[in-house]
């Protein structure tokens, strides 16, 4: 479903908003220290952060009907993503990108793509503990891994122990 005139000018204008708003977030956040991570390592073109979308919403979002609606509204008409599932839990909304194609693995929008399409991966160095997905070619790691390696080994962990933590803690190169 490619983009047309009038979707292409409404995902300009709320990409102008969505850029404010990720330039104003990230000044803020730099003002407190973070990102606590380095972004390494790049896409491979597997597509699994195009096949499914995932979104995170507040509280109210998730759980008010009247935001509920008009959040995955906005997402179906604008971004062609076609609810699939959520995260109770993580307040997670799962999409199915219309605009993905898995044959070809290409977006047939990619010059109008939202704005979290364009952010991703970067958005995930703000995270506590970054996940990627298994197949994504990028990784993140600590700034202040080594430090933090050293603490470990200073543990006397079993080896196993020890190597569980260096990957879940991002502490690699």
């Amino acid at each position: 479903m490619k983009d047309g005139p009038i979707r292409r000018a409404i995902k300009r204008i709320a990409l102008v908003r969505y850029t404010i708003d990720l330039w104003l977030t990230r000044l803020l956040l730099r003002a407190r220290g973070e990102p606590r991570y380095r972004l390494t390592g790049a896409c491979n073109g597997c597509g699994r952060c195009c096949e499914t979308p995932v979104i995170p919403v507040s509280r109210p979002v998730f759980f008010l009907r009247s935001l509920r609606w008009l959040t995955l509204t906005w997402h179906r008409l604008v971004n062609g993503f076609e609810y699939v599932s959520e995260d109770r839990r993580h307040k997670l909304f799962v999409f199915r990108c219309t605009h993905y194609d898995p044959v070809t693995k290409q977006c047939d929008s990619y010059d109008s793509r939202p704005g979290m399409c364009r952010d991703y991966p970067r958005n995930l160095v703000y995270s506590a503990l970054p996940e990627f997905l298994p197949e994504c070619g990028y990784s993140a790691v600590y700034k202040k891994g080594e430090q933090l390696r050293q603490a470990l080994e200073k543990a006397h962990l079993p080896p196993e122990k020890y190597q569980e933590l260096v990957r879940k803690l991002h502490l690699k190169e």
